[in-house]
């Protein structure tokens, strides 16, 4: 059951990033583990994305999202964004 919970946030993070960030052409599948900002992301989002998913993370899951470093890290994948809100929420 936990396992099903944990992909559950996975999911629901990705479905999240895609509507707040307006990607119209977003991959039906993408790692966990693949890069959210930058080039190499599946997704294409830029900094200006990365605000827009503060924003809405931070509404949805009751958390906050620190200064720039704390950010960068916490956003470096759907892997790590979700372990940062399991953590926030525990």
């Amino acid at each position: 059951m936990v396992q099903t919970l944990e992909l559950t946030l996975e999911k629901e993070l990705k479905e999240l990033i895609i509507d707040a960030c307006n990607v119209p052409d977003a991959p039906e599948e993408f790692p966990d583990t693949a890069p959210l900002i930058g080039p190499d992301s599946p997704l294409g989002l830029d900094s200006l994305d990365a605000v827009e998913l503060v924003v809405a993370v931070q509404k949805r899951f009751g958390v906050r999202i620190g200064g720039e470093d704390t950010s960068r890290e916490v956003l470096e994948s759907i892997e790590t964004l979700a372990a940062f809100i399991r953590t926030e929420n525990s």
